[in-house]
């Protein structure tokens, strides 16, 4: 019977209160001294705590989400007879020793400067004696990885342990994670799905001059995510036009007052509030399907993604509780998460949770496009550039304010008929600027 250690957490420098992101091990994982354990993130930087023995995870006294600080407990490790005890983590000088002929393992730095002979014996003696660390069925060794490749694997969704590592001891790096993820995507998918032809590989130099420019993080990211929506949901786009003349009119003879408040009121603003009312009419548009594709998920809230064009990409912050806030407040919000997003201060969590997205290209220009869901939303409107545009009224041509929409839904939750009446129903709010206080 082995002897049951505690382990608490060590000196982490002033950090106090740090969540927990990531549970490394389980009960009845065997550990070796200086297996990472689990991660936690502090407002600079993520870490992992080191295993100071090496046994069988027992228990464990915490879980992801749960706060911690120096000394607070986190699991408890078996250490006995037939498996060797370590010395604790903050002694390593003994590590830097070269190892007697009878030593079950020698690390590769030692080996340069041991004998040939005395590593055959080494080596014969590793083979009889019982391996440090028992595998456990169904687990793979330890991942051995930095914190800063555990938060980019974090980041692009990939799995540590599916990762051959390149580095010593076989340590994951980043360029490790990065040639995973090139890999899977490059990998035939089979079964149900369908199998993209392979990109033909170009030699653009041979044409003429050329220059290679990498391409932002954020739009790496981005790049990603816009790949499998795109490929993994059936689009169909709903084309429509809104007469917002006496929108436009109402909101440049509101401007001057929310000027004077230190805030610019946009046309958007009145689309974010147009467009909670349309969901309100319409919940299947303010939903998402959930993990298994066969049950929809209505939402009884009302948060509203914005894309905002910065000089590093495409972002989308999400503006919270749109139901319960005015066109005022919403313009007001609007210049403030922007200007975070263009000054690179926007927070994770300000660009999740969103229900319904918009992507404006009104400021710029345009006579309409097709946007891209935003998984795992089921619907993203498109906004162009409004032109005057001649309209028959009251038996005469009349110049009238038009915007064109443009309204993409997942088919497998939206039919046809529902989009065309969620647009229409949309294109009669914004005509009628009485209908956003029903």
């Amino acid at each position: 019977m082995g002897t049951v250690k505690d382990v608490l957490v060590p000196d982490i420098g002033d950090f106090k209160n740090v969540p927990i992101i990531e549970l490394l091990v389980k009960p009845g994982d065997a550990v070796k001294q200086e297996d990472p354990l689990l991660t936690l993130e502090s407002d600079k930087a993520t870490m992992d705590i080191p295993s100071p023995y090496s046994g069988v995870v027992k228990a464990l006294k915490i879980k992801v989400g749960d706060k911690v600080s120096e000394n607070s407990p986190l699991l408890t490790i078996e250490v006995g007879a037939d498996i060797a005890v370590a010395e604790p983590a903050a002694s390593k000088v003994a590590d830097m020793a070269v190892t007697p002929a009878s030593s079950p393992s020698i690390s590769a730095q030692q080996e340069k400067i041991v004998p040939a002979a005395t590593k055959a014996e080494s080596r014969a003696a590793e083979l009889q004696a019982p391996p440090i660390t028992p595998k456990v069925p169904g687990r793979a060794q330890p991942v051995h990885a930095s914190p800063s490749v555990r938060s980019f694997a974090r980041e692009l969704g990939v799995d540590l342990a599916h990762v051959t590592g390149s580095g010593p001891k076989n340590r994951v790096l980043k360029e490790d994670v990065q040639g995973y993820v090139k890999g899977e995507l490059a990998r035939p998918r089979t079964g149900g799905g369908f199998m993209l032809p392979e990109m033909p590989q170009v030699d653009f130099a041979k044409f003429g001059a050329i220059e290679s420019v990498p391409l932002s993080r954020i739009k790496k990211l981005a790049g990603a995510n816009l790949l499998r929506n795109w490929v993994g949901i059936p689009h169909v786009t709903q084309h429509d036009e809104s007469d917002i003349t006496d929108l436009e009119a109402f909101r440049k003879s509101s401007s001057a007052e929310t000027e004077k408040q230190g805030f610019k009121l946009t046309m958007l603003s009145f689309l974010i509030k147009a467009c909670v009312t349309a969901l309100k009419a319409h919940p299947a548009f303010n939903a998402s399907l959930d993990k298994s594709g066969e049950n929809l998920v209505l939402k009884k809230y009302y948060h509203i993604g914005v894309a905002v064009d910065t000089p590093e990409g495409l972002v989308v912050p999400v503006i919270r509780d749109c139901d319960r806030k005015g066109v005022f407040d919403l313009a007001r919000e609007l210049a403030a998460v922007s200007k975070r997003a263009r000054d690179k201060k926007l927070s994770s969590t300000e660009m999740q949770g969103g229900c319904f997205s918009i992507s404006s290209l009104g400021g710029i220009g345009g006579t309409g496009f097709t946007p891209i869901i935003n998984a795992p939303e089921v619907a993203i409107l498109g906004v162009s550039k409004a032109h005057v545009k001649p309209v028959y009224k009251d038996g005469q041509f009349v110049p009238r304010l038009i915007l064109p929409l443009a309204l993409s839904y997942d088919h497998r939750v939206i039919d046809g008929a529902a989009a065309a009446r969620f647009t229409s129903y949309l294109c009669s709010v914004l005509s009628d600027i009485r209908r956003l206080l029903l």
